[in-house]
C-alpha cells in the first residue's frame, strides 16, 4: 500500500514488495546494495539473493536476537555484509551534504512532548509513517 507514495512522493524508480514471491524472484541479482533497517529477527537469505555479485547488504537495524547469515550465497556471490550504527560528525555532515545536494528529505510527524505516550501506543499498532520527531524546543517554551 506504499507503492504510489514511494514512486510519486519519495521518488523511487521501482518498488518491490518483499512478501511477494514473484517480485522477489524477478528482482534476484539486480540490486547493487540494500540498506536493511529492520530491527526484528528476519531472514537475510532473501535479501542476499537480491544483491548482485560484489554487492553489499548493510544492516542498520538492531534485532534483539542474532540473525542467521547464510554463508554460501555470500561467498559464491562475493557479496559483502556490513553493519553501521551511526557515523561521527564527519560522516553525519557528509550525509547531510549528500541529502541537500540530491534534494532528499525525510517524512516525519512532529509531535509535542505531551504526546509521547500516545505516540508509543501508535508505534505498537504500526500507526506511524515514517518517524516521530519530538519538538522539544517548542514544548519547553513557557507560555
Amino acid at each position: 500500500n506504499k507503492k504510489d507514495e514511494a514512486i510519486s512522493h519519495l521518488g523511487a524508480d521501482a518498488f518491490l514488495v518483499s512478501r511477494e514471491p514473484d517480485q522477489m524472484q524477478a528482482a534476484k541479482g539486480t540490486l547493487d546494495g540494500i540498506i536493511d533497517t529492520v530491527s526484528a529477527v528476519h531472514p537475510l537469505g532473501p535479501l542476499l539473493a537480491l544483491v548482485k555479485p560484489h554487492g553489499k547488504l548493510i544492516l542498520v537495524g538492531a534485532p534483539a536476537q542474532p540473525l542467521e547469515l547464510p554463508i554460501f550465497p555470500l561467498i559464491g556471490g562475493r557479496k559483502t555484509v556490513a553493519g553501521s550504527n551511526i557515523g561521527g560528525l564527519k560522516e553525519t555532515q557528509e550525509m547531510m551534504d549528500f541529502a541537500a545536494k540530491h534534494d532528499i528529505k525525510s517524512d516525519i510527524e512532529v509531535i509535542p512532548m505531551d504526546y509521547v505516550n500516545t505516540a508509543m501506543e501508535r508505534l505498537l499498532k504500526a500507526d506511524v509513517r515514517y518517524r516521530f520527531v519530538i519538538d522539544i524546543a517548542n514544548t519547553l517554551k513557557s507560555t
